[in-house]
């Protein structure tokens, strides 16, 4: 289903968002990891996929499996491939290690004897051995040709391709026949440690071959395809892909006779499987809860005690009636007309529960992670201080617990940018940053210049918090109330104690070289450690866009924030008091004394987050997390945008201060993560080049870990440069990872070996039906 956020098929494409849905640097070390296969022991939900051996699944049947909508191409190395072309061109074609529960690249025996590296000294040599068998659906031998043309339309070298990205393919010197025609050899002209990434999908040459027949020829059908499955065809019309079962496949038979992928959006999942149109579903919570209730209420006699069905109390079903045939004509009419209306709702809902009675949910956690988005182009964030604040801000516990405790999942923030808990590999290097501390977060911000005593703008022309302040507060007589309340938010501003750093290029240490901030903060200087500046290389669009955010940004959502801000602790934010009066005393247990600013400016964040119905989740985590910012004095203004701008008009150009966004989990983060963290570098054109990077925030020592991480062919040294750079990233805190999303797939109860796959590769010829316990065919829904 869709979710805002970001899914990258199973090709190396460019990776487009399309999942939609999701400090204070204290500790000097930032790498020495040690390197190992498995990665840290941390909670993780394990696949569920109801698996049985092949001689438990019957013969023949078909299953619908619903997609968000029927792919514009099959070809997945286009920039509009999406994620329904990746989950039919795994039926369709081969992919030589496809990934496992564990999220590790794994050789698939039906079209490898064997792949490795043979040679790396002076060039690396990859030798891959076809198994035999391996065909076509055509009949023409799966050979070197294939390699061949894949590589050469997807080398960069031609422009002619239309092809999303060519990662790993630029680094091919040449591609040869090895000893016999089952044998290809691949020489790189520089290491390249994800080699295994390459020819998944392998397309045949047929396909790629020509500029033609790569950018038109594979967009409703293919040539050729060497899979379990073979494309029957594209019906657009009916929003139907038809796949059937291969005659020509050498692996295990498919168990299913037909396998068709049917678009149905997610607001229409409830519906279409309440309706037995679809065997196979991604849901949300919502679906997922009323399908556990259906189960629960099977067999059962009377009317359902929950939806619009439920039965009243007695006195509400009295108060009803006596309305309903009482003596004022219009009310009872008007009642009538209700009872009627929610009798017809009940009937409906009572229907749709007796058709999901026929289904299961499957639960795991996707191969996706949610994040916080912290644009650092310009604006507060820019600085990086302010970002560590926000980030140290969140209880990332909490926010964790919200999302998947109440989905009995495992509820554990997520540690890392570059691996997902249970890959391996996989290290929590969130203490880069720091933890939830709102002492620290307050003390990054006061270094900064952000004060409460800088929200307020004052008469006689000088800046709040400025000398002219503190002279007036000099002349204050002692022991006034305006002294001890001076006092006391002197304390609560004072920084807590920074840890000394270990030395570093590229970062520097704040308040070492002498120089405060824009606003010296209470109680002197915290030691930050934070990356150098970045140069400014701004596009004058987005400077003119970040000056709308700042001055101008609207949200339909402020009215209500600010009554609400207006009846807490303290009244209206930001009001004015007569001269002389006290400060009002700080309410027992409130978070803090009001928002912050600078030169009269409050420190406000534009956050912007998805409208659409199937974005709730997202958007209630987005209210938490403006709760969690308003204990530290930042206030978020929500903008509310459609889900078909989000991406395209906000998050890429660049126009927000927060977002929440997901991106996916890979077995291959140098080639896959450097574009989303690469540092932004200008243009000719003056503009900024930011690859995938749409927080704006990278430094070139992240670069350069990426760039020996792809080149390292011994795998634990790969690995630990990869949480050098998880650090790095970390520390920069333009991305701050929340939780591992949610995977509820909806399967019908008799269906095997399909659910929620987590990291592994669906075995499309396992799937089927439970094999019957008397003779004859399996039974079927009408569809």
């Amino acid at each position: 289903m869709s979710h805002v956020g970001v899914p990258r098929g199973t090709a190396r494409k460019r990776r487009s968002l399309a999942l939609l849905t999701t400090g204070v640097l204290t500790l000097p070390v930032l790498a020495g990891c040690t390197s190992g296969d498995s990665g840290e022991a941390v909670a993780t939900a394990p696949q569920d996929v109801a698996v049985a051996g092949r001689n438990a699944v019957a013969e023949g049947g078909t299953v619908h499996w619903a997609i968000d909508a029927v792919p514009t191409t099959l070809n997945a190395f286009q920039a509009d491939a999406d994620g329904a072309t990746a989950r039919i061109t795994g039926a369709l074609l081969p992919h030589l290690f496809p990934l496992d529960a564990r999220g590790r690249p794994q050789r698939d025996p039906d079209y490898l004897e064997s792949a490795k590296v043979i040679e790396s000294e002076p060039r690396q040599v990859v030798l891959y051995r076809l198994n035999q068998q391996a065909v076509w659906s055509n009949g023409r031998e799966i050979g070197a040709p294939d390699f061949v043309a894949q590589w050469r339309a997807l080398s960069g070298k031609d422009s002619a391709f239309w092809t999303a990205r060519n990662a790993g393919y630029e680094r091919i010197e040449k591609i040869e026949r090895g000893a016999d025609d089952l044998e290809v050899r691949v020489t790189f002209a520089k290491p390249y440690a994800d080699w295994r990434s390459l020819f998944s999908p392998l397309y045949p040459k047929e396909v790629t071959g020509s500029p033609d027949a790569f950018n038109d020829g594979a967009r409703t059908t293919l040539k050729a395809t060497s899979g379990p499955f073979r494309l029957r065809g594209v019906d657009k019309a009916k929003g139907e892909v038809t796949l059937v079962r291969d005659p020509h496949w050498w692996g295990g038979r498919a168990k299913l006779d037909t396998l068709v992928f049917r678009a149905v959006g997610p607001q229409d999942r409830t519906g279409a499987l309440a309706g037995g149109k679809v065997d196979v579903a991604d849901v949300d919570a919502a679906t997922a809860h009323r399908i556990t209730r259906a189960a629960a209420d099977r067999g059962a006699a009377g009317p359902l005690a929950h939806g619009p069905g439920a039965p009243a109390g007695p006195a509400a079903a009295l108060r009803s009636w006596a309305v309903a045939h009482g003596s004022d004509p219009k009310a009872a009419a008007a009642a009538r007309a209700a009872r009627k209306k929610d009798r017809a709702a009940a009937e409906t809902y009572a229907t749709e529960q007796r058709g999901l009675g026929d289904y299961v949910v499957r639960k795991s956690l996707e191969p996706a992670y949610t994040q916080l988005a912290l644009n650092g182009e310009s604006g507060p964030l820019a600085d990086a201080r302010v970002r560590r604040a926000v980030a140290r801000a969140l209880n990332r516990q909490e926010i964790a617990d919200a999302v998947l405790a109440p989905l009995g999942l495992p509820a554990e923030p997520l540690g890392s940018h570059l691996a997902l808990a249970g890959q391996p590999g996989y290290e929590d290097g969130s203490g880069a940053l720091g933890g939830h501390d709102t002492e620290e977060a307050q003390a990054l911000l006061a270094d900064a210049g952000w004060t409460r005593e800088g929200a307020v703008d004052t008469s006689d022309g000088t800046k709040a918090g400025s000398e002219a302040d503190k002279k007036q507060k000099e002349k204050q007589p002692a022991g006034k109330p305006e002294e001890k309340a001076g006092k006391a938010g002197a304390a609560e501003g004072k920084n807590a104690a920074g840890h000394e750093p270990a030395a570093d290029d590229g970062l520097y240490i704040v308040g070492d070289d002498g120089k405060s901030g824009d606003g010296e903060p209470v109680g002197g200087i915290t030691h930050v450690l934070a990356p150098a500046p970045v140069a400014a290389f701004h596009s004058s669009a987005l400077l003119r866009q970040a000056g709308y955010l700042a001055r101008t940004g609207t949200s339909e959502d402020a009215p209500a924030e600010a009554a609400a801000r207006d009846r807490g602790p303290g009244g209206a934010a930001g009001a004015y008091a007569p001269a002389g009066t006290a400060a009002p005393a700080r309410a027992s247990g409130a978070p803090h004394g009001g928002p912050l600013g600078k030169d009269g400016e409050p420190l406000t964040l534009r956050f912007v987050l998805p409208s659409g119905p199937g974005a709730e989740p997202l958007r209630g985590v987005g209210d938490r997390i403006a709760a969690m910012l308003d204990v530290i004095g930042v206030r978020t203004e929500i903008t509310k945008v459609s889900d078909d701008s989000y991406f395209r008009d906000h998050i890429a150009s660049g126009d927000y201060d927060l977002a929440l966004y997901s991106w996916p989990a890979t077995a291959y983060p140098a080639t896959d993560d450097r574009p989303i963290y690469a540092k932004p570098v200008p243009a000719t054109d003056g503009s900024l080049l930011v690859e995938q990077n749409y927080t704006r925030v990278g430094t070139d020592h992240i670069d350069q870990l990426f760039d020996r991480a792809l080149s390292e062919l011994d795998e634990g040294a790969a690995r630990d440069l990869m949480k050098q750079a998880d650090a790095r990233i970390w520390a920069a805190a333009g991305s701050i990872p929340l939780y591992q999303r949610p995977q509820l797939v909806a399967t019908d109860r008799e269906l095997l070996n399909v659910g929620a796959f987590g990291f592994g590769t669906p075995h499309y010829q396992d799937i089927g039906f439970k094999k019957p316990q008397a003779a004859g065919a399996p039974a079927e829904k009408k569809k």
